[in-house]
């Protein structure tokens, strides 16, 4: 029983990991417009972009060691 509910858990902390995707697609899909619309600022959205990817990112990181955590540690 106990080991279902560790499967159950940790496969809904994983569930986090789609959001983190989309949210990455949305970062790179906004970056690639913004420099369409005004080329001159590439460089300042690119750092941006970089700082959203990384934020998005370790919110999926997050989701991961809690699924992790939930399987074998607990």
């Amino acid at each position: 029983m106990l080991e279902g509910m560790k499967l159950i858990g940790a496969g809904a902390a994983t569930i986090a990991l789609a959001g983190a995707a989309i949210g990455i697609g949305n970062v790179l899909s906004s970056l690639i417009q913004s420099v369409a619309r005004n080329p001159s600022l590439a460089k300042q959205l690119f750092g941006y972009a970089i700082l959203g990817f990384a934020l998005t990112e370790a919110i999926a990181l997050f989701a991961l060691m809690m699924a992790f955590l939930i399987l074998f540690v607990f």
